[in-house]
């Protein structure tokens, strides 16, 4: 596994660790006069200019999502309160309710974007359920289709 892999802290240590070593052997090598302690502080020193500089945040893991398409959804129905629904069967990355152009109301239907295997489970424990006295419809969304396409098809 490559070092930007772990976390920045061990990252640190370890650049740390040989940056220090590196200077003691230097500060040693030239100045055979220092104490030992001397030299080792010296190191740090060095180390601590050159850590910042060659630590690197980690790579995050790519996690599979998925969109649910979640329809019948009531009115009054917001954001935070489909957010808080969801997140009982895992984490919630996006959700969007989708509203009238002209009127701004919303429309009763929206999608929410979560971890595939979360997704699966919020799909077989929310759809045929009741929210706010309505029975919601959850499903996996469809892509999206380009308007390319449709221009295509028309033509």
């Amino acid at each position: 596994m490559k070092l930007s892999h772990y976390p920045v802290y061990i990252q640190s240590a370890l650049y740390a660790i040989i940056l220090a070593i590196i200077g003691y052997l230097v500060v040693d090598w030239a100045a055979p006069a220092l104490s030992s302690a001397a030299c080792l502080a010296i190191g740090l020193l060095i180390g601590g200019f050159f850590v910042p500089l060659l630590t690197r945040s980690p790579v995050p893991a790519a996690i599979p999502t998925t969109t649910l398409y979640v329809g019948n959804l009531p009115y009054r129905a917001n954001e935070a309160s489909v957010r808080a629904l969801f997140e009982e069967f895992g984490q919630v990355l996006s959700v969007r309710l989708m509203k009238d152009k002209h009127t701004g109301k919303r429309r009763g239907f929206g999608f929410v974007e979560m971890p595939s295997d979360a997704a699966l489970a919020a799909q077989q424990g929310l759809n045929d359920s009741e929210f706010q006295q309505r029975t919601l419809k959850v499903r996996e969304a469809n892509e999206r289709k380009d308007e390319d396409d449709n221009a295509e098809q028309t033509a």
